[in-house]
């Protein structure tokens, strides 16, 4: 496992340094006069020297980027997993030469794992991969294979997977896909394995999309019950084709009531109305009006706007919906208004209506 350890100010002159650093007295100072003094590793771990370091960085001559990254290079491992100092380690590997990014990626190599895992070091992995050719990167990923579920499931690590994910090509990542085996479901509804699903459905292959897609569409409504899975099927409804979107609709089909009465699902639904299709919204529409036989107290519309969550699905229905299906549905809403202008949420509906009418449908 990795330590942070300090690097020990070796002299009262380095504790001067260091706290003249933010101030205007280094102003004139550059990053050679700073290598000269072997405050370089110091100053990286200092919250104004590592500022300082990143800021010259940017813009110094190479010279000036060249003796930094020697006296940097040796405590890359120390530095990377630093609050302060990976920030520099992370410039380096944005602003260095060719070189410097090939001599920092041969540092990190043989750690990967445990950086991915550490506060500060998975920020300077994701860089690597960020701003690596290829096959560098590729050999950085390859120390993960094997060990992807224990990232996915780690605060830290599971932001390197994600980075994998959309900067690897999807022929590179299929370690990731396989790790996974029959677990999408499980992964999910996991407070990060969601947002890697998340991640593979915008940047996979088709093939490998469409074995993730079948596992999570057969769940398709306790996804949405679930704290996390729920953002996986609002994904599939934002990014997924029209055939994918649809099974989320048939999956919904008969329960979308229940699903809008649902703390969690009722973002979902408001994603279907958003995202349906002109037929499909008309077969929402149906469903929540019910039978006009049926008393006020008796429609499902009324029972949604009594509902905390429910409400907002009918009132971005009343919003979204093409002007003839708007028409339709006000019109099938009216007998009702005065019973929704006695129950909780109702007057949300009606201002939804109001607003509607004033814009002329």
């Amino acid at each position: 496992s990795l330590e942070i350890n300090t690097i020990g100010i070796a002299s009262r002159m380095h504790v001067r340094w260091l706290e003249a650093f933010g101030t205007p007295k280094t102003a004139h100072v550059t990053l050679e006069d700073v290598a000269k003094q072997k405050m370089t590793v110091d100053l990286a771990m200092d919250q104004y020297g590592s500022r300082f370091i990143q800021q010259r960085l940017e813009r110094a001559p190479a010279s000036h980027k060249e003796v930094t990254f020697q006296a940097i290079l040796p405590h890359t491992l120390r530095l990377c997993a630093d609050v302060f100092g990976n920030y520099v380690i992370q410039k380096l590997f944005e602003h260095g030469t060719g070189e410097h990014k090939r001599a920092l990626s041969a540092q990190l190599r043989g750690h990967v794992l445990p950086l991915s895992m550490q506060m500060y070091g998975c920020r300077v992995v994701q860089k690597a991969i960020d701003v690596l050719n290829l096959d560098q990167k590729s050999a950085l990923i390859q120390e993960l294979h094997g060990h992807v579920m224990k990232c996915v499931r780690d605060q830290n690590g599971n932001h390197v997977i994600q980075k994998c994910i959309e900067k690897v090509p999807p022929s590179h990542i299929q370690f990731v896909v396989d790790a996974f085996g029959h677990q999408n479901m499980k992964l999910a509804m996991h407070p990060y394995g969601c947002r890697v699903i998340q991640r593979l459905l915008e940047h996979c292959s088709g093939q490998q999309r469409e074995s993730i897609l079948n596992e999570i569409l057969a769940s398709t409504q306790l996804l949405a019950r679930n704290q996390y899975g729920n953002y996986v099927v609002q994904h599939i409804l934002l990014h997924a084709d029209a055939g994918h979107r649809a099974a989320v609709m048939e999956a919904f089909k008969g329960s979308f009531m229940k699903l809008s009465k649902h703390k969690f699902a009722s973002n979902v639904v408001e994603k279907c109305v958003t995202h349906a299709t002109r037929d499909e919204r008309k077969e929402l529409i149906d469903e929540i009006l019910g039978d006009p036989d049926l008393d006020s107290a008796s429609l499902p519309l009324t029972a949604m706007a009594r509902d905390q969550y429910a409400n907002y699905v009918v009132q971005r229905l009343i919003e979204i919906v093409d002007p003839e299906q708007r028409q339709y549905l006000i019109k099938r809403i009216q007998p009702h208004l005065h019973y929704l202008s006695k129950v909780p949420y109702g007057k949300h509906i009606l201002a939804s209506i109001e607003k509607a009418q004033e814009s002329g449908f």
